[in-house]
């Protein structure tokens, strides 16, 4: 019995060995997997670790370790799992090594399935262990260094990242902490990368705007180069206008204006081109990138005229800006035109947000004309890209804007703030319909122009008892009086009207005009060619409608202003940037052009009037046109602005006390003068020539103003045009030696009426703020230094040696 209990003890002792031997394999393979699923995630863990942890990353997106993390507290827990399994296998070990499986003689045969284990994958096992113990070991090791190194670039960066106290950005601390306070008032801060940081305030106001220096921390190597500017493209004459009018868009009343009256002046604009090329002899002119931004027509700016453009309503800024947009195309100049805040968005690159950040990219655009609406909506969407390109903005400005106006500290102290100057603008970057204030640029528009057949059968067609008046909308004739002097005109013609009324209420007007109602254009140029006078109002102010009259052969009949109309006495011109004092309704036809083309009367006075009449209605006159209003004259002075006119050159206090490059290195000034056998005024010497500036220095004279007189008066009354970029030339010390003033003190002021002489307490004034040099203003204390200068004939806004 126990021989039979033994054997049957052994026997099952073997099954159970056997039995553990067949689950072993399966084993091996687990083993085997952990091991691998080891490996993949510590390279996992390192890739994950390394890729977090690269010098140099943005400081808004550094990782923050802390010692011991998930990659170390996983491989301890493998390495404890792996021991657990090795303490386990133990037994089984010391099992195997007593068995008798592999005595010599033993004839026992396992199937393929049912090996046993190979011998040492105790010893294997716990080398993996061992070796995942090290690895755990090293990671924590490099997890440590690595926080230690990040914590160092941490102190650094925050150290960095403090406001710099540096004297040449004292506004830095003053932005930052605005920007604390109010950079989530914009999104296009966040655009910018700003998150709430110091570090990103910093970078943003050091790299996006320059209100603080360059952080040393930053890869400034790594920036890129400027690129090289691009080759000059040279401007070529465009006789095709179907790209143009592309260019304009449609769908607003204004824009079919303007669209038609290219197209009706086209075959002008063509001959004017050529004859244009020719004048020139085709010297090259350089292609120039301009945005054309028609800021009254937005939808933000209420779109004014284009409810009025079939109701009779002043038209003016749409003829002339019409013209502008043809001019600019036939010079072949790269034209964008934007009519919504959208467009002028995209062509500027605004960036996303409510506009306080600069643009995305460098201004693109050579020139930019618009108006004060555009001016504006740029300013509410450049940021500070605005200061840094508002000198190329052309305003479009038909009535101008005095320098007194223009700059804002100025205007507010001493009562010269209106809503529409303020601007801190070069006063020649505000563009007048006529050539009426010096201190801006005369832009102009044209006029239809006749040939010789035209004019011949105008003179054979004209009715001299026939007259036309000047105003389309019935308010332009309630005005007191009107009534009165209109019927001393129709005693000797016979008055048409062109007033719009509708059908179920006619205008207020005399029973004996006849009204042809609102006329096309073409229909109005057939009335003109056939009425002798033209009769103004008194209103609109400045038209273009008396230059159409004249080039059509009409003589213009308008009231002289007594007192002179100005931004203190009328409703109309209060609140204009402008002290101009108009003396009629047209002054631009009444000193430019006159009689016989232009009669001026006191409407008031009926026996003038009457006797002034009775002579119009036996005078015979030409077609006429000034030149400067003819296509080619628009052409030329527009093409003189664009190539020569730079604007964002610096306009200085005086010469030749600052030593500037431009000029040549203080010369003795009073040799640059020279007196003529008019003691009253100088003429610039010959050895000037060489000074770079436009108009060029020998166009100068220099005169003295009488007391009460403005420079704009006193350049007139010696045949000259006052041209403010002299002042620079002439703000000096030696001006007043050469004069002959004795000047009991020589202070520097901001005032727009200096340089100046004050007679009674003999004390002499010279400018301190540049952008007060004006040729307007006046005072009975002062007698000015008056730069003046020639003029082309017919082309008062250029200088005889400007093309």
């Amino acid at each position: 019995m126990f021989l039979l209990s033994k054997n049957s003890t052994n026997s099952d002792g073997k099954i159970m060995v056997r039995r553990f031997l067949v689950t072993l394999r399966p084993f091996r393979i687990f083993v085997a997997g952990i091991g691998f699923f080891t490996l993949c995630f510590i390279m996992t863990s390192f890739g994950g670790q390394f890729s977090g942890k690269r010098v140099g990353d943005s400081p808004f997106g550094i990782r923050q370790e802390v010692g011991g993390g998930v990659e170390s507290r996983v491989l301890k827990k493998m390495t404890d799992m792996l021991e657990i399994i090795v303490k386990r296998m133990e037994p089984l070990a010391k099992l195997e090594n007593v068995s008798d499986f592999r005595k010599e003689g033993n004839d026992c045969h396992y199937p393929a399935d049912r090996l046993p284990p190979p011998a040492g994958l105790m010893e294997k096992i716990q080398a993996i262990a061992q070796n995942v113990s090290n690895l755990t070991t090293k990671v924590e090791q490099l997890l440590k260094h690595s926080l230690l190194i990040h914590n160092k670039v941490d102190e650094l960066r925050t150290s960095q990242c403090e406001v710099p106290k540096d004297p040449n950005f004292p506004d830095c601390l003053g932005k930052v902490e605005w920007m604390r306070a109010r950079w989530t008032s914009d999104p296009c801060y966040a655009y910018y990368g700003v998150d709430g940081t110091d570090c990103s305030f910093l970078i943003y106001l050091s790299e996006k705007e320059w209100f603080c220096p360059p952080l040393p921390w930053k890869n400034h190597t790594a920036a890129r180069r400027a690129p090289l500017p691009l080759p000059t493209v040279q401007a070529l004459y465009r006789t095709d206008f179907t790209q143009l009018l592309e260019l304009m868009g449609s769908g607003k009343e204004s824009l079919i204006f303007m669209k038609k009256r290219i197209r009706r002046l086209s075959t002008q604009w063509i001959l004017a081109a050529q004859n244009l090329k020719q004048k020139l002899e085709m010297k090259k002119r350089q292609r120039k990138k301009i945005l054309v931004h028609l800021g009254f027509l937005t939808e933000e700016a209420g779109d004014v005229f284009s409810p009025v453009v079939s109701k009779g309503g002043p038209l003016g800024e749409l003829v002339q800006w019409a013209d502008i947009l043809a001019t600019l195309y036939v010079l072949g100049h790269s034209l964008k035109i934007s009519a919504t805040l959208r467009e002028l968005q995209s062509f500027l690159g605004v960036p996303p947000g409510r506009g306080s950040c600069p643009l995305t990219a460098p201004l693109s655009f050579d020139i930019i004309y618009t108006d004060y609406h555009g001016l504006q909506q740029m300013k509410q969407n450049m940021g500070l890209s605005f200061k840094k390109y508002k000198c190329r903005i052309r305003v479009i400005d038909t009535f101008g804007t005095e320098p007194a106006y223009n700059f804002d500290d100025y205007a507010n102290l001493h009562g010269y703030r209106t809503n529409w100057g303020h601007w801190n603008l070069n006063p020649k970057q505000y563009m007048t319909m006529f050539p009426h204030s010096p201190d801006n640029s005369f832009m102009g528009f044209v006029a239809e122009i006749l040939n010789n057949t035209e004019k011949n059968a105008i003179q054979s067609s004209k009715v001299n008892n026939m007259a036309v008046v000047y105003g389309k909308d019935a308010n332009m004739w309630k005005l007191q009086g009107k009534a009165k002097y209109l019927e001393v005109i129709n005693n000797y013609m016979e008055i048409h009207g062109t007033v719009y009324y509708q059908t179920h209420w006619p205008p207020e007007m005399p029973m004996f005009v006849k009204n042809h109602g609102l006329l096309p254009q073409h229909e109005l140029q057939r009335l003109l060619r056939k009425a002798k006078l033209f009769i103004g109002l008194g209103f609109p102010y400045e038209g273009p409608a008396p230059l159409e009259a004249i080039a059509n052969g009409c003589i213009f009949l308008q009231p002289r202003f007594n007192p002179p109309h100005n931004s203190k006495n009328n409703e109309f011109f209060r609140g204009k940037p402008t002290s101009r004092e108009v003396s009629s309704q047209h002054p631009y036809t009444e000193y430019f052009i006159g009689k016989p083309h232009v009669w001026t009367v006191d409407f008031n006075n009926t026996e003038e009037l009457a006797s002034v009449v009775r002579t119009i209605s036996t005078t015979k006159v030409e077609p006429y046109l000034p030149y400067e209003f003819t296509s080619e004259g628009m052409l030329e002075r527009v093409h003189a602005y664009i190539q020569h006119q730079d604007l964002c050159d610096t306009v200085f206090l005086s010469w030749p006390q600052n030593n500037v490059r431009h000029f040549p290195p203080s010369p003795n000034t009073t040799s640059l003068f020279m007196f003529p056998q008019n003691v009253t005024g100088l003429s610039w010497s010959p050895n000037a020539t060489k000074l770079l500036t436009w108009p060029p220095i020998s166009s100068m004279q220099l005169h003295v103003s009488t007391t009460a007189q403005s420079c704009t008066d006193a350049c007139q009354e010696h045949g000259l045009v006052c041209e403010p970029t002299f002042f620079q030339f002439v703000n000096n010390k030696a001006i007043f030696e050469q004069f002959k003033f004795a000047c009991d003190s020589i202070e520097s002021e901001a005032n727009h009426l200096y340089p100046a002489f004050e007679e009674i307490a003999q004390d002499c004034y010279l400018q301190k703020q540049a952008l007060l040099f004006s040729c307007a203003g006046h005072h009975p204390k002062y007698r000015r230094f008056c730069p003046c200068r020639d003029f082309r004939k017919e082309q008062v806004a250029l200088c005889k040696g400007c093309l």
